[in-house]
């Protein structure tokens, strides 16, 4: 009976502690992005679920393609459960990387979940002339990125450093939706590291007519959608290959993460994560999801805080040769 009272006085507590106020879901990229209309879907949904019912909204804080995000949330953000950040999931990975700018250890971030555990793809457009990654690694090929040290340059140049691809990375573009853009307008010919769930939804009228090709798979489980493509995995010769693949691609299986900043409350973070696992289950999110066109194939916080754990714990050499192959 104790430990009964105890439980449901905490509850009482986190309850009393969200009710009349507003979660915020900063996101690191543009309006537009994939990353903020999961985030978009998410808020319409979650806040039922969490104690206390708080009203959710998304903030969008662009910037160093998502290192900014993680600046803000690490150091500034407060620390109360009222901020929640979401950002592309090579974000947490630039310390390890030497990235100056980002000035944060992931560690201390506090995961809540994910919503998407899937994989992303290099493809190229019908007017690059490239059909196959065989050609990608014979015919040069201008590719389109955010910051140079961004997820869409760094996806570019491991493919190109690591597979052989014969890519120029032309990075300066605000967010993936931006690159759709130049790539209509033939500024460029591909984009590297794009989430296969933002190509069947908002790339979709491309991919039905043709006009953009997937070439190889980069991240999570061979799809069954994409029989006859290349995946990653299919390169690897060494069980140091695999390390350094798993470090680089990989981790692009987390591709919808969300994070609370270092020493919010346990108890708040624990509502958080059994919100956010909730939601990923209610049929009217779903609905929603299957509307906007997004996949939901969710993982728990607990999970997602142990891979970013295995992946922190590469060796130095492998980080010494991912850093490498993904500099500008």
């Amino acid at each position: 009976m104790v430990i009964s009272a105890t439980g449901v006085a905490r509850a009482d507590t986190v309850a009393d502690f969200f009710r009349g106020k507003t979660v915020n879901i900063v996101v690191g990229h543009e309006v537009g992005t994939g990353f903020d209309i999961y985030s978009r879907v998410l808020v319409r949904h979650m806040g039922k679920y969490i104690p206390g019912n708080p009203g959710m909204l998304v903030q969008n804080m662009t910037g160093a393609s998502g290192v900014v995000a993680g600046n803000w949330l690490y150091s500034v953000a407060p620390r109360d459960g009222t901020v929640i950040g979401a950002f592309a999931q090579t974000v947490p990975l630039e310390p390890l990387f030497g990235n100056q700018q980002a000035r944060y250890d992931a560690a201390r971030f506090l995961w809540i979940g994910n919503m998407e555990s899937g994989l992303s793809v290099c493809g190229v457009t019908r007017a690059s002339g490239v059909n196959s990654f065989t050609e990608l690694q014979q015919r040069e090929t201008l590719v389109g990125a955010t910051a140079p040290t961004g997820p869409l340059a760094k996806s570019a140049l491991a493919v190109k450093n690591v597979l052989g691809a014969n890519l120029k990375v032309i990075p300066g573009y605000k967010g993936s939706a931006d690159v759709k853009l130049a790539m209509s307008r033939a500024e460029v010919g591909g984009i590297c590291g794009l989430p296969w769930s933002t190509v069947k939804s908002f790339w979709s009228q491309e991919l039905a007519s043709g006009d953009f090709r997937p070439l190889i798979q980069l991240s999570g489980d061979k799809s069954p959608e994409l029989p006859n493509i290349p995946h990653y995995t299919d390169f690897i010769k060494t069980s140091e290959d695999k390390q350094l693949f798993g470090l680089l691609f990989g981790v692009q299986a987390l591709g919808r993460v969300y994070a609370s900043p270092p020493d919010t409350p346990g108890d708040r973070v624990a509502a958080l994560r059994k919100a956010f696992m909730e939601t990923m289950i209610d049929k009217e999110f779903l609905a929603d999801a299957e509307k906007t066109g997004i996949d939901i194939s969710p993982m728990a916080g607990e999970p997602v805080a142990k891979m970013w754990a295995e992946f922190a714990s590469a060796s130095s050499s492998i980080v010494a040769r991912a850093q490498a192959v993904t500099s500008p």
